[in-house]
């Protein structure tokens, strides 16, 4: 026996990543320090509900708009007209994305120049800076810092939109990188709700509640700031970009604990040598490259699917859809924060199903329930007068398609765009994916209310339209990619986009002696 235990090896360090203090705590302090902001400044002025309800979310745009007027009136004695109002709140909803859009054209300079954890932390200036002066704009009697501070809101959302996703993949090992890429949506989700919550009139709704309503997102910045600085850069970064083989050790040593790294870091050499093959990618270049022709166009089939999907048309509908069952004004808000429940429950079970069922099959489930959802809420709304129990089926059609948004549209992209793309092209990919998803966005948001009120209750045939070309996309050309290299996913890519990478050239050329001119062997893509 005593011969038997001596003759025993020693045990073999894991090659399976396992979710380590350190990368829990980085994950943690990376989300909420930026996706958090991002759907807490989304939602906290940009509310569905009618103004003038008694209550609830109604009452906080009511509050904003009494701020506004009042402020008019000190200046020039007479209170605005209705059309300057107007114009005056849809910019202010409307700097939003128009930020984002910047800071999505900025990122890719940012990440490479100071690094991952980098961008995150420079990335607060533009959270802090406008808590300071939307907190401070009551006292000042300035509206115009509202306005102006939701522009650089949104070029913080921008850059974590993009920044966060990268650094959460380069961070994760490949049987955790689905978790940890749909945490950027998870903290995105319970930012909207939160601001919701904190957006009731018992809470901070209401006249004197709302400069600390909007000041709210700088506790987020702050905390990143005081807690991110102890985490360590993304090692493939390190590596690959700036060529520091013992810091990127270091920081595996300290994410994935006592894992073999030899296998990750020779997969990094590899993703390196690609790189120098190459070379580093513009936005131009991007979109000329043969080799990533199917990547980029499927980051801009998933990011505006996401946004064209038609979950902006059925908040715009929710209330009317809540009154029509016969829920009253006063009551409608907590139906909506139920569907906010809805939206955080299925957005967790998507992060812990997505490396169990793949990426694949939760974006299809995810279009499937939303393209029929859309299809029976058009018949819904159409028939609801001439029978009224239809109104039920119109509640639960909404909710039914927030869970099927939230368990594959919403959090999945995140996930698959990280992994699409090596260090070299990924700058200039999610340029490109950021700045599809604010224009999307932006679109939506300036379209629907003319097609809403042109077509009516039809619109949700295109949104369900959309969700079945996009679902058809997704099964002809996206890859599973769970539990796949980089690399590995690279080479699949090149076959659907009929090129050979620099490795398998060498390698026949080895094999067959002298090069040949014959042509590469057509794949189905």
């Amino acid at each position: 026996m005593e011969n038997k235990e001596a003759g025993t090896p020693p045990p073999i360090p894991s090659r399976e990543g396992r979710l380590q203090p350190t990368l829990l705590l980085a994950t943690l302090s990376a989300a909420f320090g930026s996706a958090f902001q991002y759907g807490y400044n989304l939602s906290v002025v940009n509310t569905p509900h009618k103004v003038g309800t008694s209550c609830g979310w109604g009452n906080i745009l009511q509050v904003f708009k009494s701020f506004y007027n009042e402020t008019y009136f000190e200046r020039h004695a007479t209170f605005m007209d209705g059309k300057l109002m107007l114009l005056l709140w849809s910019c202010t909803v409307s700097m939003f994305p128009l930020g984002g859009l910047l800071g999505s054209l900025v990122v890719g300079l940012l990440v490479d120049s100071c690094g991952r954890k980098g961008t995150l932390l420079i990335n607060n200036i533009f959270a802090i800076v406008p808590t300071i002066l939307m907190g401070v704009s009551k006292v000042a009697k300035a509206f115009e810092l509202i306005i102006f501070s939701r522009v650089v809101l949104g070029v913080c959302a921008g850059i974590s939109y993009s920044a966060l996703p990268m650094y959460l993949g380069e961070l994760a090992p490949k049987n955790l990188r689905g978790l940890l890429g749909t945490m950027t949506e998870v903290f995105v989700i319970i930012g909207v709700f939160l601001a919701q919550i904190f957006s009731l009139q018992v809470i901070l709704g209401n006249p004197e509640g709302w400069p600390v309503l909007l000041a709210l997102t700088g506790v987020p910045a702050l905390l990143q700031l005081l807690t991110l600085p102890f985490f360590p850069e993304s090692p493939r970064y390190s590596l690959i970009q700036k060529g520091d083989e013992a810091a990127a050790r270091q920081a595996l040593r300290r994410l994935r604990g006592h894992m073999d790294l030899e296998a990750e870091v020779e997969d990094m050499r590899a993703e390196a040598q690609a790189e120098r093959a190459e070379g580093h990618l513009s936005v131009l270049r991007l979109c000329a490259l043969q080799s990533l022709r199917w990547q980029l166009l499927s980051i801009i089939v998933l990011m505006a699917g996401q946004q064209l999907s038609g979950i902006n048309a059925i908040n715009y509908y929710a209330d009317t859809i809540y009154a029509s069952a016969g829920v009253e004004a006063a009551y409608s808000q907590y139906v909506t924060v139920g569907s906010g429940v809805v939206n955080i429950v299925m957005t967790l079970t998507s992060a812990v199903l997505v490396e169990r069922l793949g990426r694949r099959r939760l974006l299809l489930a995810g279009y499937g329930i939303c393209g029929s959802a859309c299809l029976v809420l058009t018949v819904v709304l159409l028939f609801q007068n001439k029978l009224s129990e239809l109104s039920y089926l119109g509640i639960i059609c909404v909710f039914a398609y927030i869970a099927g948004h939230s368990i594959g549209p919403s959090p999945v992209p995140s996930v698959v765009r990280t992994e699409i793309f090596l260090q070299s092209s990924r700058r200039a990919a999610f340029m490109v994916d950021g700045a599809v998803h604010w224009l999307t966005n932006f679109i939506v948001g300036f379209l629907f209310p003319s097609i809403q009120e042109a077509i009516g209750a039809y619109s949700f045939i295109i949104f369900a339209g959309i969700c079945l070309l996009t679902a058809v996309y997704i099964y002809m050309v996206i890859p599973e990619t769970k539990g796949k290299t980089f690399v590995e996913i690279n080479r699949i890519f090149a076959k659907r986009n009929r090129v050979k990478l620099p490795e398998e050239k060498k390698e026949e050329t080895i094999d067959a002696g002298p090069p040949t001119l014959s042509p590469a062997k057509e794949t189905l893509f």
